[in-house]
This record gives structure tokens, C-alpha cells and sequence, in this order.
């Protein structure tokens, strides 16, 4: 690989750690932060299951807890490339949830307004495959800590 290819795959997967470490602390801050809004937003696939954790508090909960410390152990874990290839596809599992969640899709229609305008390609599925190539190419990627605690295992 030649010097911008080892060098965007650092940065791709330190942006993409801030930006989910950055949201999961901006919920946990946030006394009043839940995800049931966006659950009950949903209307495709998933809309069955986000529905029924919306409908039992305890569960909401646990699913509230559970998406906030996601994504700041998998965001700290992206930042230090700590588990690089774990943290990656992690990442992409809980961003593919909250896609399928609530996809751009024709015909669906969300009270709360988006950004911008998407038709099946939104920044939440982009940064998704992205953590695949994150994924893929982690091997390449020689600004991490698992690179570190490789060594120091060899010695």
C-alpha cells in the first residue's frame, strides 16, 4: 500500500471513533435522552421489534444503556484502535440497526425532519461501510495500539 492509503485508513477509522464515541456521550450526559423517538419513528422491518421495546420501559431501558455505552466503548475502541477489527464490525452492526430501523426509503415518512434529502443511501449506511473497509484494511493500519501490544507480545 502506498503512504495515502496507510494513512487514510487511520484517519477513516479515528473520525468515524470520535463521531461515535461524540454521540454516545452527548446521550449519556443528557438526563432526558431516550431512544424510544426514534424507535417509534420506525415503519420498515424492524418497526415490529423497535415498537415492542418501546412499548416495555424495562426493556427500553436496558436497550438505552446499551446504545449509549456501544457506541462510546466501540467510538474509545476506533479512537485507540484497541480491537480495530471487533470495534469495526461492531460499529457496523449497531449502525446497520439503526438503519433498517428507519431507511430512506420511498413512501416512508418520518415526523421528525433528516438532515437532507436520501433516497436508500444515507450518511448512516455510508459510515456503515466504511467501518467495513476499517474491517478489512485494519492490518494496513499501523497508527493503533493492537499493532503495539502485538510487539510487545513478540518480545
Amino acid at each position: 500500500m502506498n503512504t495515502l492509503q496507510k494513512t487514510s485508513i487511520p484517519f477513516l477509522r479515528i473520525f468515524i471513533g470520535w463521531h461515535l464515541l461524540y454521540e454516545g456521550i452527548v446521550k449519556l450526559i443528557n438526563p432526558g435522552w431516550s431512544s424510544a423517538g426514534f424507535l417509534n419513528e420506525s415503519q420498515w422491518i424492524l418497526s415490529g421489534f423497535s415498537h415492542w421495546i418501546t412499548g416495555n420501559e424495562s426493556v427500553l431501558n436496558v436497550v438505552d444503556f446499551l446504545n449509549i455505552w456501544g457506541l462510546i466503548l466501540i467510538g474509545t475502541a476506533l479512537i485507540l484502535g484497541l480491537f480495530t477489527r471487533f470495534a469495526a464490525f461492531a460499529g457496523t452492526a449497531l449502525l446497520l440497526i439503526y438503519y433498517f430501523t428507519n431507511p430512506p426509503l420511498t413512501g416512508l415518512h418520518y415526523s421528525v425532519p433528516f438532515e437532507g434529502n436520501y433516497l436508500i443511501v444515507n450518511k448512516t449506511l455510508i459510515e456503515a461501510v466504511a467501518l467495513l473497509v476499517v474491517a478489512a484494511f485494519s492490518q494496513f493500519d499501523s497508527f493503533r495500539l493492537d499493532c503495539l501490544l502485538k510487539s510487545s507480545n513478540r518480545k
